[in-house]
């Protein structure tokens, strides 16, 4: 797996990540537990049987995560130079242990660097979907890419 360079990127361009991830109840206890999140929706699984979720709910962050992640070999996966931010980030349906996660991907933004002549700066807009084909994470992307090398 490797990335476009920046030079090779249009507005428009879309892409279908083929790594798919089912979320495990392990991935969701180890994300927890290493960010030191104690929340019991995604903890305790009486406290979320008596939410309006009925079961664990899976830690948003690790959505967000996995999301990138997802998305990074066909995005940056070698001409990366930096991530530089996330934007307009929202979480519009649950994700819950044993939910099916797939991520495509839109340029939405080009232009050259101002400090670095052989970089560009890319936005993609990203959306994770799940099984039943409802988007559970969707946002925004920044990061500066290579150049292809002359």
């Amino acid at each position: 797996m490797t990335a476009k360079y920046f030079d090779e990127l249009q507005v428009g361009d879309r892409l279908i990540h083929p790594i798919r991830r089912t979320v495990m109840e392990a991935d969701n206890l180890l994300w927890s537990a290493l960010t030191h999140n104690p929340q019991p929706l995604h903890l305790d699984a009486e406290a979320a049987k008596a939410s309006e979720f009925g079961q664990i709910l899976v830690n948003s962050t690790f959505t967000l995560s996995l999301m990138v992640g997802l998305s990074v070999g066909e995005t940056t996966f070698g001409p990366l130079v930096a991530n530089l931010g996330f934007d307009k980030i929202v979480l519009p349906h649950p994700v819950f242990i044993g939910d099916t996660l797939r991520c495509e991907s839109e340029v939405v933004a080009l232009r050259e660097s101002q400090s670095r002549p052989w970089a560009g700066i890319v936005t993609w807009e990203h959306r994770l979907s799940n099984q039943r084909d409802e988007i559970v994470c969707q946002g925004l992307r920044t990061a500066m890419l290579k150049k292809r090398p002359a």
